[in-house]
């Protein structure tokens, strides 16, 4: 028997914790992620009931709606901050192409994981208009993946790996339903593709960072994601977990997934990547690696923080962000 085959068959999902769907304000668009419990709040929990009759509906008739022609991700004068608080982000735009590898860049507090959160629906965006493959993000949120940084994540919570990658199917079986055997078929293929069969059984918090991420990577192609967006997945793991993640990356855009992924990793960004945004709570500039990481254009973000050195005829740029201006 494959691995969790016959121990995920006897009961509905039913993981409120960790599929919540964050409705804070009505122009936001909804996701689902692992939550922490910090974040989870009956009322979230209530407002997911309300409303999985209308998202199951939704889920089965937008998609032969999707215009390939148009971007994959479009975003459009997008402002967005926490309640109470100055915008994080403003008026952000951008268009990004099917199966483009973007990524974000910039210091912290630059904005990266609020328009990352904005996109999903996880804080409220007050101005602005997001849409994929034209269609808006109310009709097309089952399509946006999230993968979020470590520290939102409750680690400890007693779920599987296989439980997690299955909550990507939630959307496809409905809530409190029975998971049919194409969707155990479904995540028994991913769990393979990404070299997690072994660890099928195992407890989330057990898992190493490469692996952790590998296992939401699985669960957004579980969900038939087409685009997904990775909040700094580098961080706090050693050099073969990051190829590992390079690895599923590669998994991803040979499917034509597209790929934003928030980072402070210039080398990487650079190298494995087709296109750069440059943030600073506003877009500084998006363009190829030799557009955008030019010392004059990355001074406008890092400012003082940006060191540049000339080697052999090499220029070499460091970024310190405890020299950022704020």
């Amino acid at each position: 028997m494959s691995p969790s085959a016959g121990a995920h068959t006897g009961a509905p999902l039913q993981y409120p914790l960790l599929n919540v769907n964050l409705h804070y304000h009505a122009p936001a668009c909804t996701t689902n992620i692992l939550a922490s419990p910090s974040t989870t709040t009956q009322k979230n929990v209530e407002t997911i009931h309300r409303k999985t009759h209308m998202l199951n509906l939704t889920h089965k008739t937008k998609r032969e709606a999707f215009d390939t022609t148009q971007p994959a991700l479009d975003v459009h004068r997008l402002s967005a901050g926490y309640p109470g608080e100055r915008y994080a982000i403003h008026e952000v735009s951008f268009k990004i192409n099917a199966a483009e590898r973007i990524a974000v860049i910039g210091p912290n507090g630059a904005g990266k994981s609020t328009l990352f959160k904005a996109i999903v629906g996880l804080i409220p965006f007050t101005m602005g208009h997001i849409s994929i493959y034209g269609v808006d993000c109310h009709d097309s949120h089952g399509y946006v993946g999230y993968v979020p940084q470590q520290e939102a994540v409750d680690w400890s919570f007693p779920v599987s790996v296989y439980d997690v990658v299955m909550m990507g199917r939630t959307r496809h079986i409905g809530w409190f339903r029975w998971a049919r055997q194409n969707d155990h078929e479904r995540v028994r293929d991913l769990l393979d593709e990404l070299n997690l069969t072994h660890l099928a059984n195992r407890q989330i918090g057990e898992l190493s960072g490469g692996q952790k991420r590998r296992v939401f990577i699985a669960r957004a192609l579980a969900q038939d994601t087409q685009v997904l967006l990775m909040d700094e997945p580098f961080t706090g793991v050693d050099t073969v977990a990051e190829q590992d993640i390079m690895d599923a990356l590669d998994v991803l855009s040979a499917k034509g997934i597209t790929l934003m992924l928030a980072t402070h990793d210039m080398h990487k960004a650079s190298q494995y990547f087709d296109r750069i945004m440059l943030m600073h709570r506003e877009l500084l500039a998006i363009g190829t690696p030799d557009e955008v990481m030019q010392p004059d254009i990355l001074s406008k973000a890092y400012g003082g923080g940006l060191r540049v050195f000339n080697t052999n005829g090499e220029t070499m740029m460091i970024v310190d962000e405890h020299g950022c201006g704020d």
